[in-house]
C-alpha cells in the first residue's frame, strides 16, 4: 500500500490550514475545498476546489474528480449523508461517516450522549417552530442556552435571560443556522466553575490518548482565549476521560476529537464534541505538548503511531477579531507584540472581514511550572494590541 495518500479537506479555515501543513510534513497530497476562494488552507494545499458543499451533486462531482483516499471534514455545512456512500466506494471518511453525521447535528450527538450512553448533560428540549420554542423555554426555564442544531463558531447561539427576548433569540438562532436545519436545542443553564476541552485521540492501532485539559472562555458561543494546562481535580479528569472515551468509541474511527465539558460542584457535564481539531486547541501551537493537535490528527488519520502525549510547557492563546465588514485588512501592532519573549502570532490571511470574525491568534508560553494564569493574561493583553485597518 502506498505511503502517500490523497487527502481531501472539506472546509479550509485556519484549523484546516494547520492540518494541511501537518499532513504535508508527513509527505501527503492535499486538496483543500471550501465555498470561497482564498480560504486559509487553500493557500498551503497542493490544489483546491471552490464548491458549495451543501450541494450533494457538486460534492459528488469534486470527490469523483479527485478520487481521494481520505476525506477530512472540517466544518458543519456539508451534505454529510453522502459520506456513507463514499465509504462504500472505499474512501476513508475521518473519523467515520457515522461520526461526521452524528456530530454535525447537535440533536444526534446530544441524544447519543444523554439517552444511549447515559452521560451527564444539561436538561434539554428541541424546537422547530416559534410556538414550540416558547413551550421548550417554559419547560426548561430561564435563563437557558439556545443553539441552532447546525452552526459553527457560536453562530446563532445565545443565553436567553428575559421572557421578552424570546422572539429575538429565536430569530437570532434561525439567522445563525447552517444548512437546511431550522431547529434549535434549548438547554438548562449550568452553573459551572470551569469549561474545558479534552482533546482526545483515537487510533487505528493503539489505545485512546488524552491531551492535558485545556481551559477556555467563550463569548457569543465562540472561544476568546484558551490555556493549557487547565488545573482540575483528579476526580473530574477521570470522569471527563471516561465520558470522552465512551462517546468517541460509540462514534468510531481514528482522529483527534475536541470534547467539551462543564465542571460544576456536582460533577462533570458533557457539553459538545467535534470530530476534528478544536479552535481552543490552537494553544498547542505554542508548544505546550510534544505534538500539536494538528500533528496528532494527521498521525491518527494516517494510522501512524503516537507513542505518548506529554505536557512540555504552559501556554495560552488569545484571538484577534475583526470589528467590521471589509476586504483583506492591514494589521498593526504585530511588530510590537513579537518584541515580547516567549510570544508568537499566527495571522490566518482570510480574504475579508466581518464583525467578530477570527483573523489571528496570539500565542504565549512559559515553563510548565509557571502559573498558567499569568501566561493567559499576557496573551490577552498582547492580542488587544493588534488592530485591523
Amino acid at each position: 500500500m502506498a505511503y502517500q495518500k490523497k487527502v481531501m479537506l472539506l472546509g479550509s479555515g485556519e484549523l484546516g490550514k494547520e492540518v494541511v501543513i501537518a499532513l504535508q510534513r508527513l509527505g501527503q497530497y492535499v486538496i483543500a475545498v471550501d465555498n470561497y476562494t482564498g480560504a486559509p488552507a487553500m493557500q498551503v494545499a497542493h490544489t483546491y476546489e471552490v464548491v458549495n458543499m451543501l450541494d450533494g451533486a457538486a460534492l459528488d462531482a469534486v470527490v469523483a474528480k479527485h478520487t481521494p483516499d481520505l476525506i477530512v471534514p472540517e466544518i458543519e455545512a456539508i451534505r454529510t449523508e453522502r459520506f456513507y456512500d463514499y465509504e462504500k466506494q472505499g474512501i476513508t471518511v475521518v473519523p467515520s461517516a457515522r461520526a461526521a453525521n452524528f456530530t454535525m447535528n447537535r440533536k444526534a450527538i446530544r441524544d447519543l450522549a444523554a439517552k444511549e450512553l447515559g452521560l451527564r448533560t444539561a436538561r434539554y428540549q428541541y424546537a422547530d417552530t416559534l410556538e414550540d420554542f416558547k413551550t421548550a423555554v417554559k419547560a426548561i426555564g430561564i435563563p437557558c442556552v439556545v443553539k441552532p442544531l447546525m452552526s459553527s463558531s457560536g453562530k446563532g447561539q445565545s443565553v436567553l435571560k428575559r421572557e421578552e427576548d424570546i422572539e429575538k433569540v429565536w430569530q437570532y438562532a434561525m439567522d445563525g443556522s447552517r444548512g437546511d436545519y431550522r431547529e434549535v436545542i434549548v438547554e438548562a443553564f449550568i452553573q459551572f466553575h470551569t469549561e474545558i476541552t479534552l482533546l482526545t485521540v483515537t487510533q487505528k492501532q493503539g489505545p485512546t490518548l488524552f491531551c492535558p485539559p485545556i481551559g477556555h472562555r467563550q463569548e457569543r458561543g465562540d472561544y476568546q482565549e484558551s490555556w493549557q494546562p487547565c488545573i482540575i481535580s483528579d476526580k473530574d479528569l477521570t470522569e471527563a476521560r471516561d465520558m470522552a472515551e465512551k462517546v468517541t468509541k460509540a462514534l468510531s474511527g481514528a482522529g483527534l476529537w475536541g470534547v467539551e465539558f462543564f465542571l460544576t460542584n456536582e460533577g462533570v457535564y458533557f457539553s459538545e464534541l467535534s470530530p476534528r481539531p478544536h479552535d481552543t486547541g490552537m494553544v498547542t501551537l505554542a508548544g505546550t505538548q510534544n505534538l500539536s493537535e494538528f500533528e496528532l490528527h494527521a498521525r491518527a488519520i494516517l494510522g501512524l503511531p503516537i507513542p505518548e502525549i506529554t505536557l512540555e510547557r504552559s501556554g495560552a492563546s488569545a484571538v484577534v477579531l475583526a470589528e467590521r465588514e471589509g476586504g483583506q485588512p492591514d494589521y498593526t501592532g504585530i511588530e510590537a507584540v513579537l518584541a515580547y519573549s516567549q510570544t508568537d502570532v499566527r495571522v490566518f490571511n482570510k480574504p475579508s472581514t466581518r464583525p467578530y470574525r477570527r483573523m489571528a491568534v496570539v500565542l504565549c508560553y512559559d515553563d510548565k511550572t509557571k502559573n498558567v494564569e499569568d501566561v493567559k493574561h499576557k496573551a490577552i493583553q498582547l492580542a488587544a494590541q493588534i488592530k485591523l485597518n
